[in-house]
């Protein structure tokens, strides 16, 4: 049914695509409008989308994120929930104005390092988040906060911490400038819409500067994506030309896209992931950021409940200093010693 953009809700799906005026492809059939899906038609003026009012899902998701935000104690709830408001006003802002305001980074980042600085188990805070979709938003987010707990590890000053924190939230940013139709980056992308992509990076870049002007934190939006054996882009830079603060959220960010829920509804292990970026340190990823998420993270693991891919439900009762992916873990009352029994894998890590 064709609707009026003035009627049109969060929520509501696409019946067919939506191209501007140009016959540009805006929106692809099927996609749920977000706000800033709205945002962007409104932008370009269309005047009537084709909407199937019967699939209306707004509601439901809505739902979905108070239930699973309900696991994570209020005082913290809130400024998660403020944190993202405010990012998602600060990515409306770059999307229709083209800049953003220096003040909504402040308050994106005040209330929620308040509440995160006092609770030092990273792993349950990240498991708590885990609930949360893998927008644009909630991703920079985990992002942020991860990069900010990498930069403490790291022995940087508080001051540091908070810059470094504030260049991961900002780091997808430039994501504001490319088409709705290819801004999450799907595997299935052509040649030509990877190419569009890609230069998220350097849009990055060029909104820091124009909103900021901090060529430190628009670095990071342009290096996010090079890797240290020169595999990234869009400069291809290896190890010793990527700024220090971009190392800190290029494994932060690493991090946050392997906990996603894949295409097929799979999803990596906590453990597995860990195992990943480990790996990743001796190659694509600079070793001193990897190393400090490694071996600060693996303490939090214990007394962590799991699930073992043999059926068992047991709990993390010891960490393996000579393999941190492999503990100690008590399953009623029989002790499994993940060091010796290889056969046995931990498939999920609960609160």
């Amino acid at each position: 049914m064709l609707i009026h953009i003035d009627d049109v809700k969060q929520g509501d799906r696409l019946v067919a695509d939506a191209f501007n005026h140009s016959g540009v492809p805006l929106l692809k059939q099927g996609t749920i409008l977000s706000v800033e899906d709205i945002t962007l038609l409104l932008r370009h003026r269309l005047d009537y989308v084709d909407i199937d009012h019967s699939a209306n899902v707004a509601s439901a998701t809505s739902a979905e994120a108070v239930a699973d935000l309900r696991s994570i104690p209020s005082v913290l709830r809130q400024s998660i929930e403020l944190s993202l408001q405010t990012y998602q006003s600060l990515f409306l802002e770059s999307l229709t104005k083209g800049k953003f305001s220096g003040d909504l980074t402040e308050r994106l980042l005040d209330p929620l390092l308040l509440d995160v600085d006092r609770k030092k188990d990273v792993v349950s805070l990240l498991l708590m988040l885990e609930g949360e979709d893998d927008h644009i938003y909630s991703h920079s987010l985990k992002v942020g906060l991860l990069s900010y707990y990498i930069a403490g590890w790291l022995g940087h000053s508080e001051a540091e911490c908070y810059r470094i924190s504030r260049a991961g939230y900002l780091h997808d940013i430039g994501k504001s400038r490319l088409p709705s139709i290819i801004r999450n980056g799907k595997a299935n992308m052509n040649p030509s819409e990877l190419k569009e992509y890609r230069r998220h990076t350097q849009y990055g870049y060029d909104l820091i500067m124009e909103s900021l002007n901090d060529k430190v934190t628009a670095l990071v939006a342009l290096q996010h994506h090079e890797r240290g054996d020169g595999s990234g882009y869009p400069q291809r830079l290896y190890k010793n030309g990527i700024h220090a603060y971009t190392r800190i959220v290029s494994v932060a960010d690493e991090f946050i896209n392997m906990a996603v829920v894949n295409e097929d509804g799979s999803k990596q292990g906590l453990i597995r992931i860990l195992q990943n970026i480990y790996e990743l340190g001796f190659s694509k990823l600079h070793e001193q950021p990897v190393q400090a998420l490694i071996y600060h993270m693996s303490p939090n693991l214990v007394g962590k409940h799991v699930e073992l891919d043999n059926g068992e439900n047991g709990t993390i009762v010891l960490a393996n200093q000579t393999d941190l992916f492999r503990p100690l873990v008590q399953c009623g009352e029989q002790f499994v010693d993940l060091a010796k029994q290889r056969q046995v894998n931990i498939r999920k890590v609960f609160i």
